[in-house]
């Protein structure tokens, strides 16, 4: 399902729902790393995890700056992130790390539209080209690992 978190006309709105985002990959990651076999997999989903808790922090600070909603918990989209990967658990951690290459899609096409939102101030653009690179290296790696295995 495709995201369209970064349409949003306002910054505070963009800001939120980015917040939802990164909750729900969070909680994707936890499900992802509690059911991946190989422990060098799972110790670097870890670390893709944690620069989602990098982003969140960055994104709550926006918050608090620009007055948007800083919600504390993911919505329902949490429930297809960890479910598709629930789902591929079932046929192993090349099939986990596919169905997590497909939510981080949905992570960069959201910071691509962020990267370009016409209220973000300049300090906010370069959080959101960076996070942006962060998700094409967390979907890159998922993608090329899972072809391996």
């Amino acid at each position: 399902m495709a995201t369209t978190v970064g349409t949003e006309d306002t910054i505070n709105d963009l800001v939120t729902n980015l917040i939802l985002l990164e909750r729900d990959a969070i909680a994707a990651y936890e499900s992802t790393i509690s059911r991946l076999s190989d422990p060098a997999l799972s110790q670097q989903v870890e670390a893709f995890r944690q620069d989602h808790l990098q982003h969140l922090d960055v994104l709550n600070e926006i918050a608090a700056e620009t007055g948007a909603e800083a919600p504390v918990e993911g919505d329902m989209k949490q429930m297809l992130t960890t479910g598709k990967v629930a789902l591929a658990d079932l046929m192993g951690d090349g099939a986990i790390l596919k169905a997590m290459r497909t939510n981080e899609d949905d992570t960069v096409s959201a910071y691509e539209r962020a990267s370009n939102h016409p209220s973000a101030l300049p300090k906010t653009l370069a959080f959101f080209q960076k996070a942006l690179a962060d998700e094409c290296r967390h979907r890159d790696w998922m993608e090329q690992t899972a072809d391996m295995l």
